[in-house]
């Protein structure tokens, strides 16, 4: 009990003897950064759809010209 007591005070020294940070990020900015940020999730969505979605479209447009087709002249 005396150690969580301990490490409580001394967790609310440190919380208390650190002083403001006198940041400001303006509105400009702050969208900015939002937009960066969902530009490069977009971006490596679409990444990953090139890498994964084109290979298996080519696949499966290959398999589908290997299988032969019934036309009216074959029969």
């Amino acid at each position: 009990m005396q150690r969580k007591l301990m490490t409580f005070a001394l967790a609310l020294s440190i919380l208390n003897a650190a002083g403001p940070a006198h940041a400001y990020i303006g509105p400009g900015a702050g969208l900015g950064a939002i937009a960066l940020t969902i530009a490069l999730a977009v971006g490596v969505v679409l990444l990953v759809v090139g890498f994964v979605w084109y290979p298996v479209k080519r696949m499966l447009k290959s398999r589908k010209s290997d299988t032969p087709t019934v036309t009216s002249r074959d029969s």
